[in-house]
């Protein structure tokens, strides 16, 4: 799988991770997590390591801290959740909890949710940093309505990481948020890359582009990841999945080169006019 560095270490990332929203939300019987624990398996003998979880997730951040523990796999992984809730105390027993139910005494990156209270939780997170506790911090948001706050947050604090939503369906990002992000030498973590199923399901049987096999791209989904790895500001993406087969189909649009930009404005000029 291709890497990218993180730009305030330049520390290698792999590009395909995995999201835990909803699939990890699960109990503690074998039958629940045995799929789950094979979805990890894959991505990490694909060269992946990034697992993205909150609390926002139910069971997700147990479920991850308890099949790392389980499997030996803690020093394999790139462990990103988020805070929250609002409050400095709240945010410091939660991100706690987080911690503890990971299993960890460090995480590798924090992120404030949805930027809720972040004046707040960032102040805490840089004490963190200097402490040791966290390796990175960032800030989130998932919808392209709050791409104007997110900007402002990363002008005015500058964090390690920005997770934000893109997709070929989704290309707000595009406009200002990736290249103010590569300006500002901020990693960034696409959400939603296959807009949680919805991009899959309006594609339906359409035909794959005729030159996609030249990408080793077999799927929908292997191309629309490979789109939004092809702008380079982006550093990983982390479509969410509980089923292995789809997370080495994920894997495989991480590998080998990306798309020209002739062949994204392909993909653009398809995408819009499908949505009329």
């Amino acid at each position: 799988m291709n890497k990218r560095p993180i730009p305030s270490t330049g520390e290698q990332l792999p590009v395909i991770g995995c999201g835990t929203w909803e699939n990890f939300d699960v109990g503690a019987g074998e039958t629940e997590r045995k799929q789950l624990r094979d979805v990890l398996r894959t991505m990490f003998g694909s060269g992946g390591s990034v697992i993205d979880s909150s609390p926002m997730y139910g069971q997700a951040e147990e479920v991850v801290g308890d099949l790392l523990t389980g499997e030996n796999w803690h020093e394999k992984a790139f462990v990103a959740t988020k805070v929250w809730t609002q409050g400095r105390e709240a945010g410091i027993r939660q991100m706690q909890r987080s911690l503890d139910l990971l299993r960890r005494e460090r995480v590798d990156l924090m992120q404030v949710h949805n930027l809720v209270d972040w004046k707040t939780h960032l102040k805490t997170l840089r004490d963190w940093k200097s402490e040791g506790r966290v390796r990175y911090l960032g800030v989130t948001h998932y919808t392209s309505g709050a791409h104007r706050e997110l900007e402002a947050v990363m002008r005015s604090e500058k964090p390690d990481f920005v997770q934000l939503n893109y997709s070929l369906g989704e290309r707000e990002a595009e406009k200002r948020l990736l290249p103010l992000a590569a300006d500002l030498g901020m990693a960034v973590i696409v959400n939603l890359p296959l807009e949680a199923g919805r991009a899959l399901r309006s594609l339906g049987n359409k035909d794959l582009p005729v030159w996609a096999s030249e990408f080793e791209c077999k799927t929908w989904a292997q191309v629309l990841l490979k789109f939004v790895l092809s702008n380079r500001a982006v550093t990983c993406a982390i479509p969410e999945t509980g089923n292995p087969k789809h997370m080495a189909e994920n894997c495989v649009a991480g590998s080998g080169d990306f798309f020209s930009s002739e062949q994204c404005e392909e993909l653009r000029r398809f995408s819009d006019a499908r949505r009329g």
